[in-house]
């Protein structure tokens, strides 16, 4: 994980430290605009982008994205989203919603097939799930790897690989083995 990347994410958490309600509402705001374009979040994010990156950069982009997520859902964890999202299809399961579960399972899919433009939107939707079931992640993880999935010239098969890992192991890691973390390490 970068260091860039934990520093965004620690000024992040700063903001909510200091509850600047304001600037957290203009972040998630931001969501509901293509990455990078809502003006209003500007002032957090640009600070973070280097002077070399241009308007679609795919780590700027991301840098938007993760600091919408984060504003919709402040819970952070050491669980990948991937492991996250995996152990809400878990919880989902032990419960009476079976069919639940596969919906989530299919959300999963659909990101896992998301190309570098549509990734926000799948995302977006995956963290108002994740907020709903109080399940938190590790948002400087998930920052290096949008910043990977969203630049349109790299192969991001092995990444979808380490999330499909990451999401069918927490899937089965409680059922099977209650001592066992989402990300399969035996507590």
């Amino acid at each position: 994980m970068s260091e860039h990347a934990r520093t965004f994410i620690a000024y992040l958490q700063s903001l909510q430290e200091k509850q600047d309600l304001g600037a957290l509402a203009e972040l998630r705001r931001s969501l509901a605009f293509d990455p990078g374009s809502y003006p209003r979040a500007f002032p957090y994010v640009e600070r973070f982008a280097a002077k070399e990156m241009h308007e679609r950069d795919a780590r700027r982009l991301a840098l938007y994205v993760v600091a919408g997520l984060f504003a919709t859902h402040l819970q952070v964890t050491e669980h990948s989203f991937a492991a996250a999202f995996g152990r809400l299809a878990q919880l989902c399961k032990a419960s009476t919603e079976h069919e639940y579960s596969r919906s989530i399972e299919q959300r999963f899919i659909a990101l896992l097939e998301a190309d570098a433009d549509t990734l926000h939107t799948h995302l977006r939707h995956a963290i108002s799930l994740l907020k709903a079931a109080e399940i938190g992640l590790d948002y400087v993880r998930l920052l290096d790897d949008a910043a990977l999935w969203m630049n349109p010239r790299l192969d991001v098969d092995r990444l979808r690989q380490r999330w499909a890992r990451d999401f069918y192991r927490a899937a089965q890691a409680q059922a099977e083995n209650p001592n066992e973390n989402p990300e399969g390490d035996v507590q």
